[in-house]
């Protein structure tokens, strides 16, 4: 891979990136919201803190599958951070 296809990877990635949590915001509650984010109301314009406030409910009343889209938000807003 060339130098420049790599740098056209992350700058891609980065103009993506702050987007991708809100998406993960969402389909967690798409997927968990009756489940595991029954005490929880989706935020019409999700910043990475409503992101993060969900994750440990999705740790503790989700599936496995749940605990692992909570990690990929906490990474998401990590890199956003």
């Amino acid at each position: 891979m060339t130098e420049a296809s790599k740098i056209g990877i992350m700058q891609t990635e980065q103009t993506t990136q702050p987007d991708d949590f809100v998406s993960l915001y969402r389909r967690a509650f798409k997927e968990y919201g009756a489940s595991a984010l029954w005490s929880s109301r989706p935020a019409p314009d999700p910043t990475c803190e409503d992101a993060l406030a969900i994750t440990r409910s999705l740790r503790v009343e989700g599936d496995l599958n749940a605990r692992r889209l909570a990690e990929r938000i906490e990474k998401a807003c990590r890199a956003v951070i």
